[in-house]
């Protein structure tokens, strides 16, 4: 990736944070890299390189500013806009792939060989797939060091490490310091914060209208699997290794993640989910400034910047949720899933750890666990009340009489999971987004609606206009728009590349 040496300079010198995560700085007199918004010094230009990801910052020998911590900045923006191999490659990486399958994994998932895909990340990121796996599993050790009681070696494991020495070298490379000596460095805080959750910061690019996400997940929250309470998301999650509960607050510059987890090594995994989840690798200004120029829209966006789209943390659940959902009300909906969770055997995970963390290694505010749901409902759940949703084998094993619906979207239902189980349909984020949907509409039931609400959802594409949607066309029909689908698809391209964003403001203003 080409960086232009004068608008990055410029961003450092400015110290401005929407450039967070967008590239690096690489001081060569002092030997570190950092965030473009570090308070220090503006260096001098001879001095500076600009890198594209923090591995290739780290592959040329230099460490991570311990002031500004770059590691824990927002992630690019690129890789939600970029349905291409790099960009789906990046997801995956974030996901753990690598850690899991190693880079064969990674290069099957793919379908490239693993030269070609180690070209074209060292074009683009500046690194190879190992390299950027790499600085991932330094980040997440480090979280665990500084502000749990874990031991070295589990540390290790839990975030990745082949071995105890590959982790104390690693550490010693990207921070200048033996993992001890981090321990030492944030150890005060460690009796603070308290045990029983995992505990980070969850870095955004400002503004962030927090309500809006609150309000979508509120009226969409199912028994045992999501509920927002006291103005805090908590949701159950299905990890690579096990389950977990989270608690997601808003909060001034960060979102504030409270996780408990039945194995550590899902901490990457889950923090990369619940990113997704709130879209906080987004770049709201340039949306905003997008939808801003159509008088339609900019009383909206002047109103509430900063609207994000509501992503998912399983794309299976999301295809469940929108099949169920075609030509009915939400309501209707809601009362339909409800019966269907509540038919599966109910199931309650033990959490192996409970470990206490902070991703800016400074805790922000107190976060204690959240024991099981408001009234005492357990539901389908880990220890604390909540999972996951149903998987497609659970889904498969449901009597007739769990599904409450009529018998085409029954069956409709059961050819997704079985084309889930068999492989024939992925439904991760990092998949390539036109062959999924044409798999999805191959099947039977299955309509370009649902088909555009997954990708949209789901594999987080930012151009899909749900112009059919009857929400979407009485919230155009109140913002003085034509409420015809295909009038209001010409007239859309105006928004384009972020029609996602304008259809979450065309369900508001419904």
């Amino acid at each position: 990736m080409e960086l232009d040496f004068e608008r990055c300079y410029r961003a450092v010198d400015s110290r401005d944070q929407r450039f967070d995560g967008w590239f690096y700085t690489g001081v060569t007199s002092t030997g570190i890299y950092c965030r473009p918004s570090c308070p220090a010094i503006t260096p001098k230009r001879q001095n500076v390189r600009f890198f594209p990801s923090a591995a290739a910052a780290q592959g040329v020998g230099l460490r991570a500013c311990r002031r500004c911590r770059p590691d824990a900045a927002p992630g690019s923006p690129l890789w939600d806009v970029r349905a291409d191999v790099v960009g789906r490659a990046m997801r995956l990486i974030a996901d753990g792939v690598v850690d899991r399958d190693g880079v064969p994994g990674l290069a099957s998932r793919l379908g490239y060989t693993e030269r070609h895909l180690h070209r074209m990340l060292r074009a683009e990121m500046g690194a190879g797939p190992l390299a950027l796996a790499r600085a991932q599993r330094a980040q997440t050790a480090r979280i665990l060091i500084e502000t749990t009681t874990l031991s070295m070696a589990e540390i290790a494991f839990a975030a990745g490490f082949g071995s105890v020495r590959q982790f104390n070298d690693t550490l010693r490379e990207v921070y200048a310091s033996a993992p001890s000596d981090l321990r030492t460095t944030r150890g005060a805080q460690q009796a603070s914060t308290g045990a029983g959750t995992i505990a980070l910061r969850l870095a955004y690019r400002p503004p962030l209208h927090a309500g809006a996400l609150l309000d979508f997940f509120a009226v969409r929250a199912l028994p045992g699997v999501d509920e927002v309470r006291d103005g805090t998301y908590h949701r159950g999650l299905r990890l690579p290794h096990g389950t977990g509960e989270v608690a997601l607050t808003p909060a001034a510059g960060h979102v504030a993640a409270t996780l408990r987890l039945t194995d550590v090594r899902d901490l990457a995994p889950a923090v990369a989910r619940c990113r997704r989840l709130l879209d906080l690798d987004a770049d709201p200004a340039a949306i905003d400034a997008t939808l801003a120029a159509d008088p339609a829209l900019a009383p909206a966006v002047a109103a509430e910047p900063g609207i994000r789209v509501p992503r998912a943390v399983d794309g299976f659940e999301m295809a469940v949720r929108a099949i169920i959902g075609q030509q009915i009300s939400l309501a209707s909906a809601q009362k339909t899933l409800t019966r269907l969770l509540l038919s599966a055997p109910t199931t309650h995970d033990h959490v192996d750890h409970e470990v206490v963390a902070t991703d800016s290694g400074v805790s922000g505010q107190q976060l204690h666990d959240q024991p099981g749901r408001a009234g005492g409902r357990r539901g389908r759940g880990t220890a604390g009340g909540l999972r996951g949703f149903l998987g497609a084998e659970e889904l498969l094993a449901l009597p007739d009489s769990g599904f409450g619906m009529p018998v085409g979207r029954r069956e409709t239902l059961r050819g997704l999971a079985r084309a889930v189980v068999d492989g024939s349909v992925d439904l991760a984020a990092s998949v390539d987004r036109l062959e999924a949907t044409r798999r999805l509409l191959a099947l039977p039931g299955i309509g370009p609606w649902t088909a555009n609400y997954l990708a949209m959802r789901a594999f987080g594409d930012p151009d899909i206009l749900l112009g059919t949607d009857l929400a979407v066309r009485r919230g155009a029909a109140a913002l003085g728009l034509t409420d015809n689908p295909t009038n209001l698809d010409r007239y859309a391209e105006r928004w384009r590349p972020w029609r996602s964003y304008a259809t979450m403001r065309l369900w508001r203003a419904a």
